[in-house]
C-alpha cells in the first residue's frame, strides 16, 4: 500500500487531483470534505466538529493501514502557523509508518484567480456540499489568505516524498500523471 497526502489551500484542486490519482492508480480516495460535509449539518463549523472530524478521520486511517488497498489518498487543507495541524500530519503518517507504509506528500498550489474560478466548478459544489454557499465559501477562500500560512516555505518540508506543484496551468490529470512519474507509482 502507498498512501498519498494531498494538501494545499481551499480550491487549489486537491480533490479533483485525487480523483484522478483514484482513476489511475485505483488507490481509494478520502478528501477531507467527506467528513466536514457529514458534520457541518450537525455542528456547524465548531470545535466539536473539527474535533469529530480529526477522530473520524484517524479511525479511518488506522481501518485503511490493516487492508490490502493498493493504496490511499487523503486532502488536507494544513495551516503550517498551526502546531495542532502539523501534530495532526504527524499523528496520521505515524498510523501508516508503523506499518511500514509509505507515504507521499504533495503539495499543490495555485494562484487566487485560479482559485476563485475553482470554488465555482461543478464537480467541486458537487461533492462538497458546505462549498454551496459560494459568498461564504470565497470570504472564507480569501479570509485564510489573510490569517492562515496555507503554502509551506522552501525547505520546511523535510519528508524524503515530497513534490509541490503549481496547478494554475495544469489540468487535473496532468497533475495526476506528474505525482504518479515523479514517486514511481505506476510500478507499485
Amino acid at each position: 500500500m502507498n498512501v498519498i497526502l494531498l494538501f494545499g489551500p481551499q480550491a487549489v484542486g486537491k480533490m479533483t487531483v485525487g480523483q484522478e490519482l483514484e482513476n489511475q492508480l485505483g488507490y481509494r480516495l478520502l478528501h477531507n470534505h467527506m467528513t466536514i460535509d457529514l458534520l457541518v449539518p450537525f455542528f456547524g463549523f465548531s470545535d466539536e466538529m473539527w474535533r469529530l472530524s480529526t477522530l473520524f478521520r484517524e479511525e479511518i486511517y488506522r481501518s485503511v493501514a490493516k487492508t490490502n488497498l493498493p493504496g490511499f489518498i487523503f486532502t488536507f487543507v494544513w495551516d503550517f502557523s498551526s502546531n495542532e495541524d502539523w501534530e495532526t500530519v504527524d499523528r496520521m503518517c505515524a498510523i501508516f509508518k508503523e506499518q511500514d507504509i509509505p507515504v507521499y506528500f504533495v503539495e499543490l498550489q495555485a494562484g487566487v484567480d485560479t482559485r476563485l474560478k475553482r470554488n465555482v466548478t461543478e464537480n467541486r459544489l458537487e461533492h462538497k456540499p458546505t462549498k454551496r454557499n459560494i459568498s461564504f465559501s470565497e470570504a472564507d477562500l480569501l479570509r485564510t489568505m489573510e490569517t492562515s500560512r496555507l503554502q509551506s516555505k522552501e525547505g520546511e518540508i523535510k519528508e524524503t516524498n515530497y513534490l509541490r506543484i503549481q496547478t494554475d496551468d495544469l489540468l487535473a490529470s496532468k497533475t495526476a500523471e506528474r505525482i504518479v512519474q515523479y514517486f514511481g507509482l505506476e510500478d507499485n
